[in-house]
């Protein structure tokens, strides 16, 4: 059998994306520059926009689902009086509007676009389309027809209004959440159309910009000790879920694939958790009556 080459390294980093690469880009080159052997990501930014991109390496790579499902912070610059075939200023402008709201006019139209929303994703998206990316087909000039999807929306609210044509934004937002959708129907709903201009995310999940490295700094310091000094431990992925203790024959038994035994505490039956030996996070999984059902486990 072949083996993986790389090294066995777990855990997570923040990276502050630039714009100008895509997501899978980034991940390429946090893993060379770890000399990983998996790696992976929660939650994909567009090639233009910036900000946290969280990289999973190694056993890290099995909580990323708990990052993709978790909140995310977007702030975003919409540029009003044009709509665009993309969505956002990369692609060509397909209609425009003389009509500039007032701010109270935006502040009052953004509480339609708050709680449980059905977005339609644009049409130069990720989303698959009879086994293509719809981006794939919109570059050869098919319109779709994309289906609605559910997004929770946390909040949306008025940062500022640079000047007429230009509104800052921040949303708040669950999994699968399109900005460059949710500025076209505000676009819509005001009657000026509108398009995204930037692009930031700030935050997503436990993660925060401020903790973020940039690509040259990734760079600078790949293959070297200092670059490991800034990966975050698996667990940060598992913010959202409670913590249980393990006992030394519950741990064992977690780390076989089969229920173990954990100290009691106040997770309810059927609770989703994660199990803990002497520090070390051994699995994620149901509890149940004592025992945690794993149904990820950590080999670290």
């Amino acid at each position: 059998m072949g083996r993986r080459k790389g090294r066995a390294i777990s855990g997570w980093l923040v990276v502050d994306k630039p714009a100008g690469i895509t997501s899978t880009s980034v991940v390429n080159k946090v893993r060379w520059a770890f000399g990983a052997a998996k790696a992976g990501h929660a939650g994909t930014l567009d090639p233009a926009a910036t900000g946290v991109l969280a990289v999973a390496l190694g056993e890290a790579t099995k909580t990323v689902p708990y990052i993709t499902d978790a909140l995310k912070c977007y702030r975003f610059t919409m540029r009003l009086g044009a709509a665009t075939n993309t969505d956002d200023a990369e692609g060509e402008v397909i209609a425009t509007s003389d009509l500039r709201p007032t701010d109270d006019r935006i502040r009052a139209a953004l509480h339609a676009f708050t709680g449980e929303i059905s977005q339609v994703p644009p049409q130069f998206s990720a989303v698959k389309v009879d086994g293509m990316r719809a981006y794939a087909l919109a570059r050869e000039g098919e319109e779709m027809d994309l289906a609605a999807r559910p997004l929770w929306v946390d909040s949306l609210d008025f940062v500022a209004r640079p000047d007429a044509d230009h509104v800052e934004l921040e949303m708040v937002c669950g999994k699968g959440g399109y900005v460059r959708s949710v500025a076209r129907d505000l676009g819509q709903a005001l009657g000026c159309l509108g398009h995204v201009l930037t692009l930031r995310r700030t935050w997503s999940g436990p993660f925060d910009a401020a903790q973020g490295l940039s690509l040259e700094r990734i760079e600078e310091l790949a293959q070297t000790p200092e670059l490991d000094s800034h990966l975050l431990p698996l667990e940060t992925g598992l913010a959202d879920l409670p913590e249980l203790r393990a006992t030394a024959e519950g741990a064992l038994r977690l780390r076989n694939g089969n229920p173990g035994m954990v100290i009691a505490s106040d997770v309810d039956y059927g609770d989703e958790a994660w199990a803990s030996y002497h520090g070390q996070p051994v699995a994620v999984g149901v509890y149940k009556a004592g025992a945690l059902h794993p149904s990820r486990v950590f080999n670290l």
